[in-house]
């Protein structure tokens, strides 16, 4: 227990140190290609499935109309 407690007081330090200098620039083109490129997948994901909810919301609704066999 006590060897946890003294690797964790070394990394956490680390860590910090390690985090302060981050990206002071700002986000790059690289950064923004990929974020679109994912907002394309999740749009692409999303058409379908409004798609497939209405469908599934139009025929728990839809009245059915009664079948009646003749034997």
């Amino acid at each position: 227990m006590r060897a946890l407690a003294t690797i964790m007081g070394i990394i956490a330090p680390a860590t910090a140190f390690a985090a302060s200098g981050a990206s002071e620039e700002g986000s790059g083109i690289f950064v923004w290609i990929f974020l679109g490129f994912f907002a394309m997948i999740v749009v692409g994901q999303l058409v379908p499935a409004v798609i497939l909810m209405t469908g599934l919301v139009k025929g728990a609704t839809a009245k059915t109309e009664a079948k009646t066999e003749a034997k």
